[in-house]
């Protein structure tokens, strides 16, 4: 195993690497046996037996294979080899399923929050740091701007190709004011940099410009690398990069184009050229990282054989190219590191830690609506941590960009960033219209009669002028080919293009005939037509020296590029000249590059380099980066420990020649110092053997979090469907802090103190299908959330989940747009973000109501320990839902009619929810279950202890359930419970909630009796009995509770009905008030107000119970009504649908509940809605009974004069009745929202008992509950926390307990069941 190993001091201050005899160019100062080799704690896998065939660089040789020379081109990918999924798998046998091409990058959800090092861009540099850092154990990120392609996904046509063109930089003339053009998708292939003196043309994709460069690997002149003013000494001294040069070499495997492939035309011209200026001996073929015959390349991937089609400009689609896609991130990849796209990297800070680095990135995962979030786009920015090392590899001007900008934002560094850069001298011409045939058209699928005269590769010759007296007047020039997509362009652009360098000695007549028919030709028969001009045009590449005196700055917050000294130098009159004695000597006319004349007399160069230069001094005042890349701190030698520059952007100079296999060395070399320094080591021998990269696993993989295993299952089952995607800003208030309980008030409050919120989320539906059809398949949100009171950086979002229309388990007849996630802030604070959106039938008819509804988000954020951090309400503005709007579309590439289909799917399954409420009224109603049951919850509830029957006066008997605690406590009265009319028990011990009143007083110590009267829901109510007959039934349970209790005085919670009936009781004297220590009295006493509606009905001209009478057929009306009963009451039920259940204008009140609508109707709205669970409103047809028209009536009446009878019509109240109460401590109770009693109600009473006894007040309270109705104080979800606490301190107000919250553990409710 080859190991890199060393202490933690390189030899960082001078000291040549490369002249000791020690691996890899590190000195003797870097070698120590105290390190051990650091293998990563993960899995890895065997690893497979290398191939036994020979590499590409083996000196053997091949014609094209049969594949090529044979096939039909329209068997063709896109016109290459045709290459299937299975050329990448392990065997072709292995089932690719709808996978067309490799995928080494995750989806972004999947990355992590931090790793021991990040890798920014995927070009030459990065693939090495990712390869060799992974290979040292480090768990490694790539982020690359682009997007991820593989051969046979390269754009082919002119369509094509303009839709993959970005132009972006200063489109002003020369020393005018910046004009900014910033046009086409940031992540597209082709990147046109408009700057002033010189434009700049690159790539943006995993594998950086190496997806698009011409593959020549020619090593830079020693002369180069000496120059004192450049370079630092540990790069000047003699073959500094030698051995990462052939490191390098081992990786790419660059061969000249053998000498048994088809002969190139272009190639001979140069050589003929060559010959004819005196110059043979300065020609040959270089080497290119192309392959020539199928098999293996270095790292395993499977390579094919070049069909010489010359399109390496705009992308080789027949997987010959070896670019860094091939074999350097294959390499990371099967070593563990993950690489995710379209990421760009804005900046970079120090960890708060003081170790590490943040990397700042905007993801480009959903930029159809870029444009309008474009004001948070690059400015609430995800982020990854660096925990060790963080690699810049962004290109030169996306390094320098960065350095730039996280410079601007405190990070610390020379002055020197953004200067120093250089074109690399570079300079494209075109020999037009020669007397020879140069075929430099590149052509994707030429006729099989073309095959004898491919175009062959970009670059295959080259005439080397280096070795001049000045090192500075040294060049390459090298023959060229331009795309497909530009070749029928070709002959315009040259013909118009200005400053075209005619040949002194002027042709004869047959050759200017000759001349003017090849022209013709070229306009009727097409570029690629035998003998046409262009088809006769030789294309040059220079590659020399400039001058360095270019600069990139920041312009407000966009990068803007000046070349000086390009152009307009004496340098290049002679490199012009040189190019016309080479153009002349075959018969063409030398013309500029067409981009020269119309990109403003500007040269455009495929090699910027520099920006963050190398010191030659090894200070920060004479460069940004010392010799090994690590980024200085400021003026001095002291550098930001892990930060490091490994691409173009670290140049000194313009290297003469094509840069990638210098800026491959340095790179190489750059990680091989750091490992020396970091005691790290480099498994440089472990081969991989054949990598499938469609369907197999990496070797080294890191251990996968619960929630990323959750988010990969499902992006996995979501294999082959069809996907939505869309971003979403919601923004707001939050209030931080625990003290407030309620949204709105929480939000005014925010408001008040300037404590904004907000996120920015993509959400992902993978699956279409399985978000409608699986109730548990959530989106994934992927984004930023900020909120200044909590953190001045974004919190990091990744792997949320996004519930669409998820049923409301806590609150009836109501589905939430749920929003959960944990977010994580730079700091490592980690909070999870809960928050739903409320639709239910209160939206019914109301287009403002439904905007509401599904644009505002109650949120609460809490620590992992569950206690609150922060809670408010987050709102979508119109503006934010048309940029929604306008981003939302397909995600997945599984056919064009696949993704119309999915994005209807989600469209329909969110209509078709939303229309559910909003015309609720028309929806199925929802009757009770099957013999009047339905599902009860399952969870344990305290059963009573006993169940007895007790007899009233008149002989009628009525039930009493009983529970004691565990403990009783003597001091504690018992309680008894008395429901109204038409319920039972249950009201007090319902099965459906958390904690009802049962459990909760149990709890207490106290000893708990409910009485299930005459006009309850029981049989004997259908024999007519009124409310005033009940109050002898309350009487006797009292007897049965002050003997089984053996204490004399009891306290007495009594609602609705059964509290109309203990005050008749009280004040005909049926009932003693000395048997009572105190009572609550719920909504009603003595006398009885209806609510609006109940009052209409009770005023009607028509008598209500005659018309109930109607309705039930006879002189009960039952609550409940099966699907299948009379169609007199299934026609009843359908009206009910439109009856006015209450609520406000502003938050009306529907639901689909037969035992809802029709109880509603003749007792009134008996809760608010949201106050209900789920289950209990799906429960009520086992909580509800009915009522005899005789006891309604007498009711009627009651509530409609705000008094008491008895059977005669006799008002009970009078002075000798009412001081009968005298000394009873009462307190009233009254839901603010109560639809049945109006809150005068026990106002009334309230101001009847303390006018008559002032010289008692204390002994009477009232407390009014917002917004409770009627029976949910009782039934109610939250019941526990906002009503029953009062109850228990009035209790103990009376009994005079000392410790009135907790007499004895809460535990105690479950003793008896």
């Amino acid at each position: 195993m080859v190991i890199i190993r060393a202490n933690a001091s390189c030899a960082a201050l001078g000291i040549g690497l490369s002249s000791v005899p020690y691996p890899y160019g590190c000195s003797a100062h870097c070698q120590s046996d105290s390190t051990a080799t650091v293998i990563p704690s993960n899995t890895i896998l065997p690893t497979p037996q290398p191939t036994t065939a020979a590499m590409a660089s083996s000196a053997t040789t091949h014609g094209l294979p049969p594949s090529v020379l044979n096939a039909d081109p329209g068997t063709f990918t896109k016109g290459g080899t045709p290459l299937s999924a299975a050329d990448y798998s392990a065997s072709a046998s292995v089932p690719s399923g709808a996978q067309k091409f490799p995928r080494l990058s995750l989806p972004v959800p999947m990355m992590r929050l931090e790793y021991d090092a990040v890798v920014i861009g995927s070009g030459y540099g990065g693939g090495v740091a990712a390869s060799r850092a992974a290979r040292a154990g480090k768990s490694v990120c790539v982020l690359e701007l682009g997007r991820e392609r593989w051969p046979g996904e390269y754009p082919v046509s002119a369509v094509d190709a303009f839709g993959e063109l970005h132009v972006s930089g200063n489109a002003a003339a020369n020393n005018a004011p910046i004009k900014d053009l910033n046009a086409g998708d940031p992540t597209a292939l082709y990147h046109l940099v408009l700057g002033e003196g010189q434009n700049a043309f690159v790539a943006n994709g995993l594998g950086g410009t190496s997806l698009l460069n011409a593959n020549i690997f020619l090593e830079t002149d020693e002369r180069t690398m000496a120059l004192e003013e450049c370079w630092p000494q540990e790069l000047r001294r003699k073959a500094a990069l030698e051995k990462y040069y052939d490191r390098a070499r081992s990786m790419l495997q660059p061969t000249p184009y053998p000498e048994d492939q088809p002969e190139l035309m272009k190639l001979e011209l140069l050589k003929k050229q060559a010959v004819k200026m005196g110059l043979a001996d300065k020609f040959y073929r270089p080497p290119q990282t192309t392959f020539f015959r199928d098999g293996l390349n270095s790292t395993g991937v499977e390579m094919k054989a070049s069909t010489l089609s010359g399109q390496d400009c705009t992308g080789v689609n027949d997987g010959s190219k070896s670019s860094v896609l091939m074999n350097y991130l294959p390499d990371a990849w099967n070593w563990g590191a993950e690489i995710f796209c379209e990421c760009e990297v804005r900046h970079i800070k120090k960890d708060p830690s003081g170790k590490g680095y943040i990397v700042f990135f905007a993801w480009y995962g959903n930029k159809r609506n870029r444009a309008e979030f474009e004001d948070l786009f690059h400015n609430e920015l995800m982020w990854v941590r660096a925990k060790e090392l963080c690699f810049l590899a962004a290109g030169t001007l996306g390094t320098t960009e960065i350095l730039l900008r996280s410079k601007r934002l405190g990070l610390h560094m020379s002055a020197r960033v953004g200067q120093g850069m250089s074109g690399n001298g570079d300079i494209l011409a075109f020999g037009y219209n020669t007397d020879d045939v140069a075929n430099a058209v590149g052509r994707q699928t030429p006729p099989k009669d073309d095959m004898a005269r491919p175009v062959g590769p970009t670059i295959t010759g080259v005439i080397d002028m280096r070795d001049t007296k000045d090192v500075l007047d040294g060049f390459v020039l090298e023959e060229g080919a331009v795309p497909q997509v530009l070749g029928r362009f070709l002959q315009t652009m040259l013909e118009i293009t200005p400053g075209k360098v005619y040949p002194t000695e002027k042709g004869g007549k047959y050759d200017r005939l000759r001349k003017f028919f090849a022209r013709t030709e070229t306009r009727i028969m097409g570029p690629y037509y035998p003998g046409c001009s262009v088809n006769r045009t030789q294309i040059y590449l220079i590659m020399s020296h400039d001058d360095n005196q270019s600069t990139l700055t920041l312009e407000g917050d966009k990068a803007y590029l000046k070349f000086n000294g390009v152009g307009r130098s004496s340098h290049v009159k002679q490199l012009n000249e040189f190019l016309a004695k080479a153009t002349h000597a075959v018969g063409g006319v030398l013309v500029n590059s067409p981009f020269f004349a119309f990109l403003g007399q500007e040269e455009i160069t495929v090699h910027p380099i520099g920006g963050a230069n190398i010191s030659s001094t090894g200070l920060g005042e004479d460069g940004v980066t010392n010799h090994m890349g690590e980024v200085f701190t400021g003026a001095g030698p002291e550098v930001h420990d892990g930060l490091v520059c490994v691409d173009g952007s670290i140049i000194p100079c313009a290297l003469g020649v094509n840069p990638f296999a210098t800026i491959t060395a340095l790179a190489e070399r750059s990680l091989d110092c750091l490992a020396a320094k970091y005691g790290m080591a480099i498994d440089l021998e472990t081969k991989n053997g054949k990598l499938d990269l469609v369907n197999g696993k990496p070797r080294v993989r890191w251990p996968l979090t619960e929630e990323m295993k959750e988010a990969q299952e499902s992006i996995l089952a979501a294999a082959g469907e069809s996907g939505v995607r869309f971003a979403e800003v919601m923004d707001g208030h939050l209030y931080v802090g625990d003290e407030i309980d309620d949204f709105e008030v929480a939000e005014n409050a925010a408001k008040g103190n300037g404590s904004t919120a907000r996120f920015y989320l993509s959400v992902d539906t993978y699956s279409t299908k399985n978000l409608v059809t699986r109730t548990d398949h959530a989106s994934m949100a992927t984004g930023t959330f900020t909120c200044s009171a909590l953190s001045k950086e974004p919190f990091m979002i990744l792997r949320g989940e996004v519930q669409f229309f998820s049923p409301d388990t806590k609150t009836p007849d109501t589905k939430n747009l749920t929003y959960k996630f944990d977010m994580t802030g730079t700091d490592g604070r980690v909070l999870h973000f809960d928050g739903y959106k409320v639709v239910n039938s209160g939206i019914a008819f109301s287009p403002s109501r439904t905007w509401r509804a599904t644009t505002t988000l109650y949120v609460t954020i809490t620590n992992p320990d569950g206690s609150q951090v922060a809670r408010g309400i987050l709102h979508i503005s119109k503006r934010n839902f048309l940029a929604e709007m306008k981003g939302f579309g397909p995600l997945g590439d599984v056919g064009l009619w696949k993704n119309l289909a999915g994005v209807k799917a989600f469209l329909s399954f969110f209509s078709l929810q939303t229309a559910a409420f909003y015309f609720s009224p028309f929806r199925r109603l929802q009757y009770p279950a099957a013999a009047g049951t339905a599902t009860i919850s399952s969870i344990p509830k305290v059963q009573p202890t006993k169940v007895v029957t007790v007899t009233a006066v008149d002989g009628v008997q009525s039930t009493v359930h009983c529970w004691r605690p565990l403990q009783s406590n003597p001091k504690l009265p018992p309680i008894l419970f008395v429901p109204g009319a038409a319920v039972d028990h249950q009201i007090f011990a319902l099965p459906t909630i958390e904690t009802n009143a049962v459990e909760y007083f149990l709890g207490k110590g106290y000893t708990l009796y409910a009485v299930t009267h005459r006009v309850g829901k029981t049989e004997v109510a259908k024999r007519g009995y009124t409310i005033y007959d009940a109050r002898l039934d309350i009487k006797a349970a009292m007897e049965y509770v002050r003997a089984d209790s053996q204490q004399s005085k009891l306290y007495c919670i009594a609602h609705c009905a059964g509290s109309v009936a203990l005050s008749m009781g009280l004040l005909d004297g049926a009932i003693p008030a000395g048997w009572l220590r105190g009572v609550t009295a719920s909504q009603v006493f003595f006398n009885p107000k209806f609510a609006t509606i109940n009052s209409l009905k009770a005023s009607s001209p028509v008598p209500m119970p005659v018309v109930y009478k109607k309705l039930s057929g006879g002189d009960w009306f039952d609550c409940t009504s099966p699907a299948d009963s009379a169609l007199v009451q299934r026609v009843t039920d359908q009206l009910l649908r439109f009856y006015p259940v209450g609520g406000t204008a502003e938050h009306p009140e529907g639901c689909d509940s037969t035992t809802c609508h029709r109880s509603e109707l003749v007792f009134g709205r008996l809760w608010t809605h949201d106050k209900l669970n789920k289950e209990t409103h799906d429960s009520l047809a086992n909580f509800l009974g009915g009522i005899s028209m005789n006891c309604l009536e007498k009711l009627m009446h009651a509530g409609n004069t705000g008094n008491v009878y008895d059977n005669e019509g006799v008002s009970l109240m009078n002075e000798s009745n009412l001081a009968r109460l005298k000394g009873v401590p009462i307190m009233f109770i009254h839901g603010m929202n109560n639809a049945v009693f109006d809150p005068e109600s026990t106002e009334r009473s309230y101001d009847v008992l303390r006018d008559a006894f002032d010289d008692d007040l204390e002994n009477y309270q009232r407390l009014t509950i917002p917004e409770y109705g009627h029976l949910d104080c009782w039934m109610g979800k939250n019941a526990y926390k906002d009503v029953y606490p009062f109850v228990l301190n009035h209790i103990g107000d009376v009994t005079k307990t000392a410790d009135r919250e907790n007499p004895l553990s809460a535990s105690t409710a479950h003793g008896r069941n």
